[in-house]
């Protein structure tokens, strides 16, 4: 029989920015203080095209669905790190891992159609400003949204 080596990776263990005891309290401030104002302004975005009908246009429409899958965005890996540097416990399971990547790349692609359709939506608006409420109607809006 050949000797066959059965190991299984069931955890990473993650690196860090600093080894530095003292500088960990200023790392988790500088990154909870940045995720806070990024989940913030994007609400604000949010709530602002919801509240006033002078914003109910599809480039606003698209912008909020841009701020949206940017909060989820910044809240894939975020809280594991500020939870990683609070804990100073700097192993990740194989299974969070990949599920941290599997959200990390839908977000991304996500963020990418977005883009392209506010882009195709800007196009629109200026090559063709006569028949721009006809093309990007509410329907084509959101169903570019639900394909994307």
């Amino acid at each position: 029989m050949d000797p066959v080596n059965k190991t299984q990776i069931s955890e990473f263990h993650l690196l860090g920015l600093s080894e530095d005891t003292e500088l960990q309290p200023v790392i988790f401030g500088l990154f909870l203080s940045m995720h806070l104002i990024t989940v913030l302004r994007n609400l604000l975005i949010i709530l602002a095209t919801i509240s006033d009908s002078h914003l109910h246009t599809p480039m606003y429409f698209f912008l909020s669905n841009l701020s949206f899958v940017d909060i989820c965005f910044v809240s894939t890996t975020v809280p594991k790190m500020l939870v990683n540097i609070q804990t100073q416990n700097k192993v990740i399971t194989y299974a969070g891992c990949i599920t941290q990547m599997y959200y990390f790349l839908l977000f991304v692609g996500l963020d990418n159609f977005l883009l392209t359709v506010m882009a195709y939506d800007r196009f629109v608006a200026i090559c063709h400003p006569l028949h721009y409420t006809v093309i990007m109607n509410p329907r084509l809006c959101g169903l570019l949204v639900l394909v994307s």
